[in-house]
């Protein structure tokens, strides 16, 4: 099949987009024709080279479309299901998985950085034949995806697929940090660095858990407005005011919890030193392969601070996108139709990363197929 994608050919060169070619899908895979897939701070980072993931590659993780195609020995969906795509496939078979913790599964850890599906090839390859990685089992900026039969999570019928291609990545990263990985109770004090989408789905979890106060941080004032949206009830410009002293008199000497977002060295120190004694960091940002920071750990026994890393929230993708799509349909969830900011097409992807790399991006700007 003959469609067209976004390749990634040099770390931080313009993407192109190309004619490419699409095997069928094998066992246990399926074929997707893809509706929406937002362009989220990861896909900035792996056109950047930051990740290490291998070039060329097709990029996109955070997409939905609806069933075109089964591969053989696919029982869980069929030609016209709806789905979104979810880049943790865990096995089932490793130690991580058998021990309740798929979200790190062991065989995707292994094989994603090759940009291959889980069975060690690829189904894409360019006009000229020559192969094209995958990145993390999606490469949604194309007009159709082969992914694993367990990446394809059904969609409701009462949720647009522009609103549920975010529950492939942003929206289950930022509940989860807050509901499986720091379990917020009421009350509990909470500073999100970055106000992008994940960090905007870590606000609206901490809202839904009751935290106060919930103070927003980020370098743009502008995004002051939707931070308030989700839920914050304070913002602080990082560009204009040290959040550590004023996150510290917020809370009475320091939050609970800090949650870095953004994957930058400098806010990562800012957050480590806003944690109250017993406080804990909670790290969902993924930083340049290359980063190092400097932090006080002299600090960290005596005031039993905590650094906590964590991928994807710790979801369990086939448990918990369901419920948090259910939350949506249900209303509890409040900001899904505030999330999605703007719209664009596939030839536009050079202009949203630039955005990205100026900060301009407010919620999660989306491209429709």
């Amino acid at each position: 099949m003959k469609m067209k994608a976004a390749v990634v050919r040099e770390y931080k060169k313009p993407i192109t987009v190309e004619e490419v070619n699409l095997a069928p899908p094998k066992a246990h895979e399926v074929l997707v024709k893809t509706q929406f897939t937002g362009y989220c701070h990861s896909d900035y980072s792996a056109v950047e080279g930051w990740l290490g993931f291998p070039v060329p590659v097709v990029i996109g993780h955070e997409a939905a479309g609806i069933v075109e195609e089964v591969g053989p020995e696919v029982t869980s969906v069929k030609k016209g299901d709806r789905v979104v795509a979810t880049w943790m496939v865990p096995c089932g078979k490793c130690e991580m998985c058998v021990t309740g913790h798929g979200y790190i599964c062991q065989q995707c850890h292994t094989i994603q950085p090759t940009g291959n599906l889980p069975d060690g090839t690829s189904r894409l390859t360019d006009a000229k034949g020559e192969r094209l990685n995958h990145l993390i089992f999606v490469s949604g900026f194309a007009e159709y995806m082969v992914i694993p039969e367990g990446g394809a999570i059904k969609v409701p019928d009462a949720l647009s697929l522009d609103h549920a291609c975010s529950i492939g990545c942003c929206m289950p990263t930022g509940f989860g940090a807050v509901f499986n990985v720091a379990q917020v109770k009421p009350g509990d004090s909470v500073a999100i660095f970055g106000m992008g989408g994940v960090g905007l789905n870590v606000v609206q979890g901490a809202k839904l858990r009751s935290a106060y106060p919930i103070i927003g941080v980020d370098l743009k004032g502008n995004k002051e407005s939707i931070a308030r949206e989700f839920g914050v009830t304070h913002f602080i410009d990082s560009s204009k005011t040290d959040p550590v002293p004023a996150i510290q008199e917020l809370t009475g000497g320091g939050a609970k919890f800090c949650f870095e977002v953004i994957g930058d060295p400098g806010a990562i120190v800012q957050a480590y030193w806003a944690l109250g004694i017993g406080g804990k960091l909670i790290q969902v940002g993924i930083p340049d392969i290359a980063t190092t920071t400097p932090l006080p750990l002299t600090l960290t026994p005596p005031h039993n601070r905590n650094i906590i890393g964590t991928l994807y929230g710790n979801v369990s993708t086939h448990y918990d996108l369901p419920r948090f799509m259910d939350m949506i349909v249900r209303g509890e969830y409040i900001g899904m139709d505030k999330l999605v900011t703007k719209k664009f097409k596939l030839d536009e992807i050079n202009d949203v990363h630039q955005a990205m790399h100026n900060h301009e991006i407010i919620g999660r700007w989306v491209c429709e197929f």
